[in-house]
């Protein structure tokens, strides 16, 4: 674990996993802005560990943050399980510190923007993932300013 100074000195990356796509948002080298930067299309834990290391290589991140699908009372299921299993894979591949934020809400907070933006069809499907992963991100940076 490295301490939140040291945070910001480089540019933190969120992700979204999903069983067939994974959002990918990365922040400013200061920490402050999160920004949506796309989706891996994968299946299952190696594969999308594989490429989230190679997406956080490509940006130069020294922090990894991974939502956490804690259930609404607060506890974990199977689904937080399985994220906890591919955040080790990242951590394991990448060297790189990994933390687990909650991310509940934040797939219907994506929702909500994307339909005050009227995208539709194709293209909210991808957008909605990377926007979860922009927003996990967000809420990551905002809570440890």
């Amino acid at each position: 674990m490295i301490n939140d100074e040291n945070k910001r000195k480089g540019r933190v990356m969120g992700v979204d996993f999903g069983d067939a796509r994974t959002g990918i948002a990365v922040s400013d080298v200061t920490g402050f802005l999160a920004s949506g930067v796309g989706v891996l299309r994968t299946t299952g834990i190696k594969s999308a560990a594989r490429a989230v290391a190679d997406e956080a290589k490509r940006h130069g991140v020294v922090l990894i943050v991974i939502g956490n699908p804690i259930n609404m009372n607060g506890t974990e299921g199977p689904r937080s399980e399985r994220v906890r299993a591919f955040a080790e894979e990242v951590a394991t591949l990448t060297g790189l510190p990994v933390e687990l934020f909650d991310e509940r809400l934040t797939t219907a907070a994506a929702h909500r923007i994307m339909n005050e933006t009227d995208t539709r069809g194709r293209r909210r499907k991808g957008a909605i993932d990377a926007l979860s992963a922009e927003i996990i991100l967000q809420n990551y940076l905002d809570s440890h300013r």
